[in-house]
């Protein structure tokens, strides 16, 4: 009886270049990386980080990145460690898309279980919440969320707590944040409705290409 490829750096390669749009997104990155090393003072030095977002961001939570404090050998080593993590992250998200993109692969007849076509926006929402990668994700975004909200709404001093939710569904909640920008000098709470449904919007997007690529790597085991 045949089985499902197990997950291998081969697999995650061929899905992040076997399709026109994530050959073009992995070109774009190469493009941010140039405007990164040819003008590193200039605003298109944080390219690279916001187009293979939101993994990109993670080393924020911990002391590694480019800007890390030493001499010598120690900047050299977290300037390695931050390039080697983005081309991590936007392999990951070449793939993600490449996987959102590609076509179900075909099986015997015999495999195919017999059951009532789903509908096609149903099915691909599915992918945000039938596995766990998805669902950690989701989770996250909501912490995140709830925290912004409960800073807004009930705490006195809310100081910067929207970066969390901005964080954790880049790169699209850049966009909220901008969409959402103009009316915070008419109506205040529009503006923090306007954010809080761009973020879920964004997270949704994110969640499916999670869920999307670990349809793909990871075959029927990873869902539960």
């Amino acid at each position: 009886m045949p089985t499902s490829p197990r997950f291998g750096p081969r697999r995650l390669l061929a899905l992040a270049t076997d399709s026109l749009a994530a050959r073009a997104y992995l070109g774009l990155v190469a493009v941010g990386f140039a405007a990164m090393f040819l003008a590193p003072d200039s605003p298109f030095a944080m390219a690279p980080m916001v187009l293979t977002a939101p993994l990109s961001f993670l080393p924020v939570f911990v002391p590694v990145g480019a800007g890390v404090a030493g001499g010598g050998a120690a900047e050299v080593a977290a300037a390695v460690v931050f390039v080697g993590w983005m081309l991590l992250c936007a392999l990951a998200n070449a793939a993600a898309l490449g996987a959102l993109l590609r076509r179900p692969d075909r099986r015997p007849a015999e495999q195919v279980p017999v059951q009532p076509p789903a509908r096609p926006r149903r099915a691909l929402l599915a992918a945000a919440v039938d596995n766990w990668p998805a669902r950690i994700y989701v989770a996250v975004v909501a912490a995140a969320l709830g925290t912004f909200l409960y800073a807004v709404l009930l705490s006195p001093d809310p100081g910067f707590a929207g970066i969390w939710p901005l964080l954790a569904a880049a790169p699209l909640s850049f966009l909220a944040a901008a969409v959402s920008l103009p009316a915070e000098f008419g109506l205040p709470w529009m503006s923090t409705l306007v954010f809080t449904a761009g973020i879920v919007l964004a997270g949704l997007v994110n969640a499916v290409l999670i869920g999307r690529l670990t349809r793909r790597i990871g075959g029927p085991a990873a869902r539960g």
